[in-house]
């Protein structure tokens, strides 16, 4: 199974950690990530700080993959949710942590989040 970047150039060059496109060949298996949020354990509870929250709901996003067998290394498409444009910096920042190199395609939208205590929610499909 291989990930190929789709950048054209007749595109702006992607900045930051994504790419355009992303064509997946010779997979067997394809994982849907439903929408993970900042829950923290068994408890629900949610902390306010957005830094812990991103890493907590990428922690949520590794789990659904780790019980497919999957990494990072499999994300073709990520979408990120976020309550307020102010989270975009921290929000780059803390992918590109724990994305490291991977650069799978990418949207971000900004929008009203179904908890008010939720400060964003990510989904994603991974391949294998």
């Amino acid at each position: 199974m291989t990930l190929e970047r789709l950048d054209p150039a007749a595109l702006p060059a992607a900045t930051g950690n994504y790419t355009h496109g992303t064509l997946v060949t010779g997979a067997r298996r394809t994982v849907y990530v439903s929408g993970q949020v900042p829950w923290a354990g068994d408890d629900g509870r949610v902390p306010p700080e957005f830094d812990e929250q991103c890493r907590l709901t990428w922690r949520n996003v590794l789990a659904v993959l780790a019980e497919a067998g999957m990494g990072v290394e499999h994300l073709a498409k990520v979408t990120t949710y976020l309550s307020d444009r102010r989270y975009r910096e921290a929000n780059s920042r803390i992918r590109e942590e724990v994305l490291g190199d991977h650069t799978p395609a990418l949207t971000i939208i900004i929008t009203g989040i179904y908890s008010e205590d939720w400060l964003l929610e990510i989904d994603a499909v991974a391949v294998g």
